[in-house]
């Protein structure tokens, strides 16, 4: 499923990392690529590990934990920490797939990569071309979205980044191992979440019916959930 999360970071947040971004050292993004992946990829990293990494990303995790949605929608159980890249002057990603398990370097944390994610991090009125384009058995979907808003999709995806022929597209990336693996049940979990949301909103949180979907909706999780 593709879930477009808005607003995780305000215009005053995106400012912040931004200029944390503007100060740090970027290196050729293939740093980070697997075998195949470095055939198809063109762009610029943040240096991973840098203090201005580590800054921007403890921003955007805060981010995260306070976006019911996002929660919501990944049920995470651990999150990649957030990395940074850019394109300018024609750089594209090609087609291709995330690796399975992702581990950070220097250091022994791993997970299992079931989501990706990408936080946007420039308006796309600054640049031309740049969208990710995921193809899944919904089909194919193209998406470039305003600095601050997010897209999250399974990792099993095929996906690339178009190139972009104007301008600069910053963006922060990661992936997230979710409690529950499996990509169906993550979805009915979330739309039966976001549907006992919207009926407590109707007839209060305290109505009997709201009660007993979300004990529904528990007992999926208890099911379903691996900790």
């Amino acid at each position: 499923m593709l879930i477009d999360i808005p607003d995780v970071l305000d215009a005053a947040e995106v400012a912040r990392v931004r200029a944390i971004l503007a100060a740090g050292d970027w290196v050729d993004g293939n740093v980070t690529s697997g075998p195949q992946s470095a055939l198809a990829k063109r762009n610029e990293q943040l240096a991973e590990g840098s203090a201005a990494a580590r800054e921007a990303g403890a921003l955007v995790l805060d981010a995260l934990g306070r976006t019911p949605l996002f929660v919501a929608a990944a049920l995470p159980a651990r999150v990649f920490p957030p990395l940074f890249n850019r394109y300018a002057g024609g750089q594209a990603f090609g087609v291709h797939v995330d690796n399975a398990v992702r581990m950070q370097r220097g250091s022994d944390f791993r997970i299992r990569s079931d989501l990706s994610a990408t936080l946007f991090l420039e308006d796309p009125g600054n640049y031309e071309g740049g969208e990710l384009v995921i193809e899944d058995r919904f089909g194919v979907q193209s998406v470039k979205l305003p600095a601050g808003h997010l897209i999250l999709y399974p990792a099993s995806s095929l996906h690339r980044v178009e190139p972009v022929t104007r301008g600069c597209r910053v963006a922060s990336f990661f992936w997230i191992q979710s409690m529950v693996r499996d990509d169906g049940a993550r979805r009915i979990l979330f739309d039966l979440d976001q549907s006992v949301q919207r009926l407590g909103g109707q007839v209060g949180q305290d109505d009997r019916s709201v009660v007993e979907l979300t004990g529904v909706y528990h007992n999926l999780l208890r099911r379903w959930a691996e900790l």
